[in-house]
């Protein structure tokens, strides 16, 4: 018996003290897929045109040497990193990283054109899931797609996103897994305006017009993502909170919850049960705001505890995709992927090693004493020894141990790009 083992026997007792079953936990864990980003790699540049600037309130900063600059280095990175990740998990790829020699364009892409990541998908055994993207591009004109004035721009956009909904239904079908289609358009004006109802009438009818073909649920969800604001849209963003939960509630779509995307007093922790009740469903893209959007690499702070107990506490698990979003281009982007995903995991393990139907009977109870010791003691019982033993469990490296990993190739094969 290792050494890490052992602790997992003491760390197991304890819980089972408090009637927690640490290897159903585990289990349950084990069968969480995470959503990782693939923009973290290359800083959100993608390969349709990787020598243009970011637009559309995106902007990354740093020059940390070893971005990938190809498809290929993209796929390594990713495999050093899934090496690095218990479980097995999904990519989440945006439209703009497409892997042929043809010349395309957003308005012209095909599955043909993403059938190299779908093979990298089917080796691995991992999911794809996909975003149309809407910015960086020559047709993002005046900072709006969809919701745009101009007719052959919205058309352009359009075009865009049915072609990505037919990408996602082929990874799907490909996979054997449903890949979530997440749709963010950075539409909005940068001071006030005197109309703010007819662009959002022109992006619900762009909306309705690209998703009026019906596709199989089998294979690919849709889902519906708002923003507070950004870069040139500080005054005004078209695809607001509430019409987005209007729309996704009235067109039966997933609802995207972006850690970043709500004012700096706002957390989408304490919005998750509300759309529980009214929702067919959650697409989450953890991320890590700095007093706005800034989309930092996800630490084990309050805010993603929260998130994690939300999910796990009302039972959320199977009607909630989980995917990060963050891209920092001041360290190691390996590292910043490792890092994020395992602590969301470690987030929901906290949670599944909580005895909740306990807890919540106390809270019906009018037990507040009670609960409020059970979940301050809980702060101090071994959850890292139980996390430890899943990492051993899924033959990756045990606490500092992935470190050492990223740093020699790091060395060997980033520092040569």
């Amino acid at each position: 018996m290792s050494e890490v083992e052992k602790r997992y026997q003491d760390a197991k007792a304890r819980y089972a003290e408090i009637g927690v079953d640490t290897d159903k936990a585990l289990q349950k864990l084990k069968n969480v897929k995470i959503s990782v980003h693939c923009w973290q790699g290359d800083d959100v540049k993608g390969f349709l045109n990787p020598d243009g600037e970011l637009t559309g309130g995106i902007m990354a900063t740093g020059n940390y040497p070893g971005a990938a600059h190809s498809p290929k280095q993209l796929r390594a990175d990713l495999d050093k990193a899934f090496s690095l990740i218990p479980g097995k998990h999904k990519l989440n790829l945006h439209a703009m990283y497409v892997d042929t020699d043809e010349k395309v364009d957003l308005d012209t892409i095909e599955p043909k054109h993403f059938a190299p990541w779908v093979e990298w998908a089917k080796e691995n055994g991992i999911g794809l899931d996909f975003n149309p993207t809407f910015f960086s591009h020559p047709m993002f004109k005046d900072n709006f797609t969809l919701a745009s004035p101009d007719k052959e721009v919205r058309d352009f956009w359009i075009e865009h996103g049915k072609r990505s909904r037919k990408i996602a239904e082929y990874f799907g079908k490909e996979l054997g897994q449903v890949s979530i289609n997440n749709f963010w358009v950075p539409d909005g004006i940068k001071d006030n305006p005197i109309d703010r109802l007819t662009p959002r009438k022109r992006l619900m009818e762009a909306l309705d017009e690209i998703f009026a073909e019906k596709l199989d649920e089998k294979y690919t969800q849709e889902a519906v993502e708002s923003k507070l604001f950004g870069l040139g849209a500080e005054a005004y963003t078209v695809g607001s909170h509430e019409f987005y939960m209007g729309y996704g509630i009235t067109r039966d779509k997933l609802i995207c919850m972006d850690a970043g995307h709500f004012h700096p007093t706002e957390v989408i922790s304490n919005k998750l049960s509300s759309l529980a009740l009214f929702s067919k469903g959650v697409m989450l893209h953890v991320s890590r705001p700095v007093r706005w959007d800034s989309d930092h690499v996800v630490l084990m702070e309050d805010e993603l505890i929260e998130i994690g107990r939300e999910i796990v506490r009302n039972d959320l698990l199977a009607t909630t995709n989980i995917g990060l979003d963050f891209f920092d281009a001041t360290i190691n982007r390996i590292a910043a992927w490792v890092v994020g995903t395992r602590n969301t995991q470690k987030s929901l393990l906290k949670a599944l090693l909580e005895p909740t139907a306990e807890l919540k009977k106390l809270e019906l109870d009018n037990a507040f004493t009670d609960r409020m010791v059970i979940t301050e003691e809980l702060k101090d019982f071994p959850y890292g020894d139980v996390w430890n033993y899943f990492c051993e469990q899924n033959d990756v490296p045990v606490g500092l141990d992935w470190l050492k990993e990223v740093k020699e190739y790091e060395e060997t094969i980033l520092s040569k790009r």
